[in-house]
């Protein structure tokens, strides 16, 4: 039997719930090396830690195979938020249930009042939050002098959040002779400081290597236009049509845009963000459970302990500070042995970073282009005969209605009507840029009209930094406020990139460039200045092809129009259409 260390009570429960065998950092907290042991455990979001740590402090809460009555906890558990610390109480709940265990939850957002009175009341398992528990602590309705074990579950999260003193309040407050079990998804310095504080003779049980990456979530990563951001959401959306799916962004503002956005377009959408309420957020998280909505849009706060079991699709629409933080998003889905996808949206210009990034963290990924209109098409194609030729049960009503149907219309007609009637209720694909968006190569076969007498412009931004036509061309008619058909040539060089304009617009998209600069880009400053001198002998110097060679009257120095626009491309916004 996988669990027949375990007293039975838990193994039972267990057995029930449909564990098979444990998972790796289950196994190990429950090897003989680790009984009565402080531990020090490394392990991953969605690797089984919550139930570990259930599993770990048994032997102290359950010596003789049974509890006490409830008083005083014997265990404490503190999580960062309140969505895990929520999610911990419900797993520890069913495990403990054949031991009829009184587990009390002190979190923000909940009635202070009530959970003095659970806590006088007895319990054997205190759940909660640093600020919480620290107040009840305060007030002296937390006595925490008969605790057997303490739990920090996400360390690493909670001291990121500011919460040291809280936590080391806490502690202080314990007997020196309870175990402290820390779970962290990484090792930082303050960790380790906390650690050595407060543990003794900890054993190091390290887990995350062996789920790096996890491995029951496929890695996927496309490359897109700046201006196509948020359209390559929402084909991703509509591509994978996943059960449920969360967003990733950085800051509140862009939750808020683009939460809007996708509501605009028909999806069922909910938000979650600091500005949001604590009656809010369980409105959008219970919404999400009962597949009200399908999509969340949220920040990395704010969706720290979410467990939603329906989720496939993870995706980030703005790039995670670094490898960890990736990896915590991205932990949402993949769980309990469920497959799960993790979408990087990742700017033209971003992409050498995030492929550097990728490597050092040894995440596997694939990288792909975005669904187009064509692909999602083509799915929703498939989508549809499934739907349609899945085996129902019908009734005589059913039977009477398709029959008047067949009176009136043909066969043809009503699967087409049916058909229909499908296909307008999916929010519509977005087209994205692609190479019909780009300079076209016919143009490059001589003057046309108006290009007689250009100006040349340079950017500090080349092949080397990733540049491309395909995102290089949106920017600049954004930011000059010109259209495709005013641009010329473009000449990509390594390191710079030249381009053409009319004489006659020259001044206007010189303007127009200062008055949009933005200094907060997330593509990154880039310096528009007038170009003097021989485009193609400036091409053949750097070394490299030009996208299009140049047009007559093209080669002479931009007079008149003197002086560097520094110009930093637009940051993400989600954009709605009116």
């Amino acid at each position: 039997m996988p669990f027949s260390s375990l007293p039975p009570v838990l193994a039972e429960a267990l057995v029930a719930r449909g564990y098979e065998a444990p998972t790796a950092v289950q196994a190990a907290v429950i090897q003989p090396e680790a009984a009565g042991r402080d531990l020090i455990v490394s392990a991953q979001t969605g690797s089984g830690k919550t139930v570990a740590f259930g599993l770990a402090f048994a032997g102290e809460l359950l010596a003789d195979g049974d509890l006490p009555p409830a008083g005083a906890p014997l265990a404490l558990a503190i999580a960062p938020t309140r969505e895990l610390a929520l999610q911990v109480s419900r797993e520890l709940q069913w495990l403990y249930a054949g031991a009829h265990a009184r587990i009390a939850t002190c979190v923000g957002g909940m009635d202070p009042s009530k959970e003095r009175r659970n806590l006088n009341h007895g319990a054997h398992i205190v759940v909660g939050t640093p600020g919480r528990l620290r107040d009840h602590l305060e007030r002296g309705a937390l006595d925490l002098s008969s605790l057997h074990a303490v739990v920090l579950d996400e360390a690493d999260e909670m001291l990121d959040m500011g919460f040291r003193e809280d936590l080391e309040q806490i502690l202080d407050g314990t007997p020196d002779t309870r175990r402290t079990l820390l779970f962290s998804a990484t090792m930082p310095k303050p960790i380790v400081a906390l650690a050595r504080r407060y543990q003794h003779d900890a054993l190091r049980i390290e887990t995350a290597s062996e789920e790096r990456g996890h491995g029951d979530i496929a890695y996927q990563a496309v490359t897109v236009a700046p201006a196509d951001i948020e359209h390559a959401v929402i084909n991703l959306l509509r591509y994978h049509e996943a059960e449920t799916a969360i967003l990733f962004c950085a800051t509140r503002d862009n939750v808020r845009h683009l939460h809007a956005s996708l509501l605009e377009r028909g999806f069922a959408a909910v938000a979650l963000s600091g500005e949001h309420s604590q009656s809010e957020r369980n409105a959008a998280l219970q919404a999400l459970r009962d597949r009200r909505a399908r999509v969340c849009v949220a920040t990395d706060v704010a969706a720290r302990g979410i467990d939603l079991p329906s989720l496939t699709l993870v995706v980030h629409v703005e790039l995670p500070r670094d490898a960890e933080t990736l990896q915590h998003r991205s932990g949402r889905t993949g769980r309990a042995g469920k497959k799960g996808t993790a979408v990087l949206i990742v700017p033209y210009p971003r992409r050498r970073r995030v492929d550097m990034m990728l490597r050092q963290a040894r995440i596997p990924v694939e990288w792909i282009p975005a669904p187009s209109a064509a692909d999602i098409r083509s799915a929703d194609r498939e989508r549809l005969l499934t739907a349609l030729l899945a085996p129902v049960e019908v009734d005589d009503e059913d039977r009477e209605l398709a029959q008047r149907l067949i009176a009136e219309k043909s066969p043809e007609d009503i699967a087409a009507a049916l058909v229909h009637a499908h296909r307008a209720s999916l929010p519509q694909a977005e087209e994205l840029l692609d190479a019909d968006t780009a300079p076209q190569t016919a143009r490059d076969r001589g003057p046309r009209p108006g290009f007689e007498d250009t100006v040349w412009f340079r950017m500090d931004i080349g092949r080397r930094q990733n540049a491309d036509p395909r995102w290089l061309l949106p920017l600049i008619c954004r930011r000059g406020h010109v259209t495709k058909a005013e641009i010329g040539a473009i000449r990509i060089n390594p390191n710079d990139t030249l381009f053409e304009l009319p004489r006659g617009v020259a001044d206007r998209f010189l303007a127009s460039v200062r008055r949009t600069a933005n200094p907060d880009s997330d593509e990154g400053s880039l310096t528009i200045a007038p170009f003097s001198g021989n485009p193609r002998e400036a091409t053949q110097r750097r070394g490299d092809n030009a996208a299009r060679p140049p047009r007559s009257g093209g080669n002479g120095p931009a007079r008149g129009h003197g002086g560097a626009a520094r110009h930093t491309a637009k940051p993400f916004r989600p954009k709605r259409n009116g």
